[in-house]
């Protein structure tokens, strides 16, 4: 699996999934977020790392650097589930509108770089 983002690029992506949530449009689960990247509508895709079994997200880092399209591994898919508004954990987030949140993505793109 792909390294783990640090502790602070976490927290900022859970935010800006929290404010394109409420602004923007995002794509919860494994399938939604893999046919996102496919039609190049993510902006950022987020995986979790704590997926049992992990073939199920492993392509997910490596199609979006196909598209071109930044990604990010969280460590929990509780927290990740949260942010989206879920009750329940989730695999994959991607924003795919972003809403209020054009400024955090940039943050957060660039310093992916």
């Amino acid at each position: 699996m792909a390294e783990e983002a640090s502790k602070e690029l976490q927290n900022k992506v859970y935010e800006a999934i929290e404010i394109a949530k409420a602004s923007g449009k995002l794509k919860k689960g494994t399938n939604e977020v893999t046919k996102s990247i496919e039609r190049s509508k993510a902006k950022l895709v987020v995986v979790a790392n704590d997926i049992n079994p992990p073939e199920i997200t492993m392509h997910l880092p490596l199609l979006s650097k196909e598209k071109g399209i930044p990604s990010v591994v969280v460590s929990s898919k509780e927290e990740l589930g949260a942010a989206a508004g879920l009750d329940v954990g989730t695999a994959a987030v991607a924003i795919t509108e972003e809403g209020d949140a054009k400024k955090i993505l940039k943050e957060i793109t660039s310093s992916l770089k």
